[in-house]
């Protein structure tokens, strides 16, 4: 009996072991060239300006001086001759008559004023008559305002005696007739309570002048009625009688 040998089957080819895929590198990248430093643009140099030239200094003309300005006319007086007017610290007055009078080489016009209270004689430059305080007598309504100030609280000289007196002097010597009347107030209530030095006696006596002279202008009334309408209207004291 014949054997058969069975074919020998053809033994497998061995795989080729698989290449391990070599991992991609990535190419290292290129490093860049630096970058080229901008060079800085350097402003050219400013050109210097040549120096200007200097003018030829012009000819001054010569200019002719200013004449002087021309002196200022003297404004008009608002008051005249016959005028009934008040000269502070004297009184009211009248205007008698207009005179000039020498003074630097020129002519000056003076009113001629009579104080009412002593038949004083003053001469005030006509031109400056307001500023020196010379003024109208007041009127017949404003005479009554000046009796009320006599109602009015006094005022007594406290512990400052010095300063009260002062104060009573200018009063006298302000042209105010409501001042004035202060000032007779005051002391007639001083005299009366206690008693005042000769100094105030003798300024109440001033005062009482100064005012007797405008109310009676004001008044039209004679000097002894217009004394007694004072002396009316002024306060009396009552001073209790000491035990």
């Amino acid at each position: 009996m014949t054997t058969r040998k069975s074919p020998r089957k053809p033994a497998a080819k061995k795989k080729a072991p698989a290449k391990k895929a070599a991992a991609k590198r990535k190419a290292p990248a290129k490093k860049k060239a630096p970058a080229k430093k901008a060079a800085a643009k350097r402003k050219a140099p400013a050109k210097k300006k040549a120096p200007a030239k200097k003018k030829a200094p012009a000819k001054k003309t010569p200019v002719a001086p200013a004449p002087p300005p021309a002196p200022t006319p003297p404004k008009p007086s608002k008051f005249k001759v016959k005028d009934k007017v008040v000269y502070p610290h004297h009184g009211a007055a009248i205007i008698v008559k207009k005179e000039k009078q020498p003074v630097d080489g020129k002519k000056v016009d003076y009113f001629v004023l009579e104080v009412a209270t002593d038949q004083l004689i003053v001469r005030v430059p006509v031109h400056r008559a307001s500023e020196l305080g010379v003024r109208p007598v007041i009127s017949k309504n404003a005479a009554k305002k000046v009796f009320a100030v006599f109602r009015d609280e006094p005022q007594e000289a406290g512990s400052n005696w010095s300063r009260w007196y002062k104060v009573l002097t200018e009063k006298i010597n302000s042209g105010d007739i409501y001042q004035v009347a202060e000032v007779v107030r005051d002391l007639t209530y001083a005299q009366q309570l206690k008693g005042i030095s000769p100094a105030l006696k003798r300024m109440l006596s001033k005062a009482h002048l100064i005012l007797n002279s405008e109310l009676r202008f004001a008044l039209n009334l004679d000097e002894d009625e217009t004394e007694k309408r004072i002396l009316r209207a002024l306060p009396k004291v009552e001073i209790p009688d000491e035990e």
